[in-house]
């Protein structure tokens, strides 16, 4: 049985590429931050633990993606925080993210961007399910 949610790395070039999916597309959101962490092998210190809040606007749900993951990154990288709790709230083209996680530990692989690299959110019998690619 095949868990509801969940990523999978997959083989890519000379990026990397990760197939995410879930029942609902919050949950793919959820479950792209999960793998690109995974990738980055970011490990989190326990203590302190770190709130974010941001609101963002797509037109479509691939650049949603692209998007929300693009800004953990932008935080990951400025602030050397990781995340791990994800609450997040979509209404027509608008997502509200709450977001907690902690500074980072030690990350053994850099992601310079997320890509939209044939990236298509399609419907499947999981829910919804993407590939992202990861420029490394």
């Amino acid at each position: 049985m095949q868990p509801s949610a969940g990523y999978q790395e997959r083989a890519h070039t000379a990026d990397w590429a990760l197939t995410v999916w879930a029942p609902d597309l919050g949950g793919l959101l959820q479950q792209g931050a999960r793998g690109m962490y995974a990738l980055m092998h970011a490990r989190l210190q326990t203590q302190p633990r770190e709130a974010y809040r941001f609101e963002m606007a797509a037109p479509d749900r691939e650049t949603l993606l692209v998007t929300f993951l693009s800004e953990l990154l932008y935080f990951t990288q400025r602030d050397d925080v990781g995340f791990d709790r994800f609450d997040l709230t979509y209404e027509g083209e608008r997502l509200t993210a709450e977001v907690e996680g902690a500074p980072l530990e030690s990350i053994a692989k850099e992601i310079k961007a997320v890509t939209y690299h044939d990236l298509t959110v399609r419907e499947t019998e999981r829910g919804l399910e993407a590939t992202i690619v990861f420029d490394v």
